[in-house]
């Protein structure tokens, strides 16, 4: 392969591909042509600057496979050796490609202590701003250059989605905080109508963005970051409702609330004050459990002589298993995990129940708080989205961050009577949208791009 390509960008990716900023966004809105702008930029940085490593992310396997390992496979033929186990593209000048996914919000761990000069962050807003901040400490020389190239970070993105608050600060508002420097930052927005390809040859995918509703089609056809709610819970405050842990009094009534899956078991322990504010005071998260050590690790992180009345969780842990033939709570019961009690689980009318927590309080903080060591419980509720099909649901992606507050939900429903529930009148909340499908165009138009 040489390191000349052939392209024919349009204007605004064009200004992607000639961009040296430190971070540099592309995109806004859909049909922009990000996912082809991502591929042939880093492509041609891989071709021009022997030795340079660069690190490509999706959120799912699926979409990196979908948008780029195949399409990459298809443009640069037997040219460029493709690794499957490691999913990187091995050019004859030393450079690589490699692609990868974090789905879960730890995937991203995998990548600390490794180096990349160029990282490129697809459908940014997927992505939290944790993962968003490993990655920054991974983008640096690695090395296996003759001639360094400086550290860079590419991003494209829709509105919306779990990265939508932090990417919207840096890129569109442009907010900075400590060290950040505006210079450092650019964001090339393209919409639908820069992209002639798309016009020329689907004009229906432009009318059927055309033809969404108001807040979405602002969003996904004019690329306008105000057209999203951003957080489920915008009630939430570090400030209000975290505070230091503290000892509490033994004759305060405590239980837990528990939501088990193979891939994570959340469970947290709360108690209730005289004046009936509840503390969520210990959790348990951690992945790979099967039941019986679920349940014995709960029973261990229960100090002896700790009295909690019961232990309410998600109602399929009642299902039965087909290869015991027992349920999940019969299991976790052998396993000395008593006083099981099934979770009410209607959803908008737990969020509500959470959210009345958050807002309500005689002393103006709620009648709710967390203990700072509580840590996952802290990162996820402020994570949680709005579904896009479902006004008042919570998005169950990604879904890593879901199991904490979901067991909140069954906490704090356990405290509500469902007849008084029934009753309230809860306000309307705009709904929001966590990603869309990706995009699937392709480009088969080529000039010359040094």
């Amino acid at each position: 392969m040489t390191n000349e390509l052939i392209i024919s960008p349009n204007k605004k990716q064009k200004e992607f591909f000639e961009s040296t900023a430190r971070y540099t966004a592309y995109g806004g809105a859909r049909g922009g042509g990000k996912s082809w702008a991502m591929r042939m930029k880093m492509v041609m940085l891989a071709a021009a600057h022997p030795g340079i490593n660069i690190l490509l992310l999706r959120r799912t396997l699926g979409e990196l496979r979908e948008n780029h390992i195949l399409p990459l496979q298809k443009m640069l033929g037997g040219s460029v050796e493709y690794r499957e186990v490691q999913k990187e593209f091995r050019f004859p000048n030393g450079s690589r490609i490699k692609l990868g996914y974090c789905d879960a919000e730890s995937d991203v761990l995998q990548y600390q202590g490794q180096s990349y000069e160029v990282i490129g962050l697809e459908e940014a807003t997927h992505f939290t701003y944790f993962q968003y901040q490993c990655l920054t400490e991974c983008n640096r020389a690695s090395g296996a250059m003759e001639k360094p190239y400086p550290p860079r970070m590419l991003l494209t993105a829709n509105p919306g989605g779990v990265g939508h608050d932090w990417f919207k600060r840096l890129f569109v508002d442009r907010q900075y905080r400590g060290n950040e420097k505006s210079e450092n930052y650019v964001f090339i927005k393209s919409l639908v109508y820069d992209n002639d390809y798309m016009m020329k040859h689907n004009p229906e995918y432009i009318e059927a963005l055309e033809a969404l509703p108001e807040k979405r089609r602002k969003a996904m056809l004019y690329g306008d970051w105000n057209s999203f709610e951003g957080a489920f819970f915008p009630e939430f405050s570090e400030e209000m409702h975290v505070c230091a842990p503290f000892e509490i009094p033994p004759f305060w009534q405590r239980f837990r609330a528990l939501d088990y899956g193979l891939d994570m078991t959340a469970c947290l322990w709360l108690a209730v004050s005289p004046d009936k504010k509840v503390y969520v005071y210990r959790e348990l998260y951690e992945p790979g459990l099967l039941l019986s050590e679920a349940a014995k690790k709960i029973c261990r992180l229960t100090p002896p002589g700790e009295s909690v009345r019961y232990t309410v969780a998600s109602p399929d842990l009642w299902n039965r298993r087909q290869e015991s033939g027992k349920s999940g709570a019969e299991i976790m019961t052998q396993n000395g995990l008593t006083g099981l009690k099934k979770a009410d689980n209607e959803r908008i009318t737990g969020w509500r129940v959470v959210r009345e927590y958050l807002n309500s309080g005689d002393d103006g903080k709620g009648r709710i708080c967390i203990f700072n060591c509580c840590e996952n419980l802290v990162r996820c509720l402020p994570l949680l989205r709005f579904d896009e099909n479902v006004r008042e649901d919570a998005a169950d992606t990604p879904h890593e961050i879901t199991h904490a507050p979901e067991a909140l939900r069954y906490a704090l429903m356990s405290r509500t009577p469902r007849a008084a529930e029934e009753k309230r009148r809860a306000p309307s909340y705009y709904y929001s949208f966590d990603g869309s499908p990706p995009e699937k165009e392709t480009y088969r138009s080529i000039i010359d791009y040094r």
